[in-house]
């Protein structure tokens, strides 16, 4: 039978078994991606404490994220992370400081910490691109997951960092890495829903492969839509709409009578 794997499955498992990881916005995407097979997701916050998502994805690791400056210090995150928790959620994502990781591991809350391109501290490496092709920023790399293990991380999500960089962490650490762009050598391979779906119109990430073309069908649909509505507000403007298959009526001695009352009201 199967079921939810736990932070001592994922640890026992490193090496031995490949793990697909999405992030999922809609209850539509977590059931699909549980249909399929996907172990681990990412979620915003409030998927977990909607009771349908259980019902949906029964056996996700599933991990709510959001951006440390959405959230807050030390002990914003700890009021943040103890209810979905509570609520049911096998970690949390924590892009928040040191000292916030181990407050969060301190309350026995599993914790995914962040290396290499972090979106939202992009500034400190240089923007949206690729992070320790150079000997500094690898040993940087090294550093910040040896400082995330030591706050009592059990996992890192490792994001476009070279993948011989990756496999040479991972045969040093015993953090579960969660790659994005980082290479086979991480635990659990990482792609967003929009990007693998094709939903997305503007610039592609280089590691993000693309197997359907959302993109076209929203666009076919949102034709459709203008489409339909075009005719709608045409019929109306001409007096086309209602016509009578769509009325419902009185039967006429009710109208009239109803007619004499309401002139009687109005007088």
């Amino acid at each position: 039978m199967a079921k939810r794997p736990t932070v001592a499955d994922l640890l026992a498992n490193r090496g031995q078994h490949q793990y697909a990881m999405l992030r999922v916005e809609t209850l539509d995407e977590a059931a699909a991606a549980s249909a399929a097979g996907v172990e681990l997701f990412s979620i915003p916050p409030a998927m977990i404490h909607d009771r349908r998502f259980r019902e949906v994805a029964p056996y996700a690791f599933a991990f709510p994220g959001d951006n440390f400056y959405e959230i807050g210090g030390t002990d914003d995150f700890l009021r943040w992370a103890l209810p979905l928790y509570k609520a049911g959620a096998d970690g949390v994502y924590c892009s928040g400081s040191l000292k916030t990781v181990k407050e969060l591991a301190d309350h026995a809350i599993p914790v995914c910490g962040h290396v290499g391109l972090i979106p939202s501290k992009a500034t400190w490496t240089g923007g949206f691109k690729a992070v320790g092709k150079t000997l500094d920023s690898a040993k940087r790399v090294w550093d910040q997951c040896v400082a995330l293990a030591d706050a009592g991380a059990f996992a890192v999500e490792i994001e476009v960092v070279p993948h011989s960089i990756t496999q040479a962490i991972a045969e040093k650490t015993d953090l579960f890495l969660i790659s994005m762009g980082a290479g086979a050598a991480g635990h659990a391979q990482y792609l967003f829903t929009d990007d693998v779906l094709g939903q997305n119109t503007g610039k592609i990430p280089r590691h993000a492969k693309v197997y359907a073309n959302f993109a076209a069908e929203h666009a076919r649909l949102q034709a459709l839509r203008i489409e339909a509505m075009t005719r709608f507000a045409t019929e109306v403007h001409d007096g086309e709409y209602p016509a009578p298959q769509y009325l419902v009526d009185s039967n006429p001695d009710v109208v009239a009578a109803f007619r004499d009352w309401l002139d009687v009201q109005t007088r």
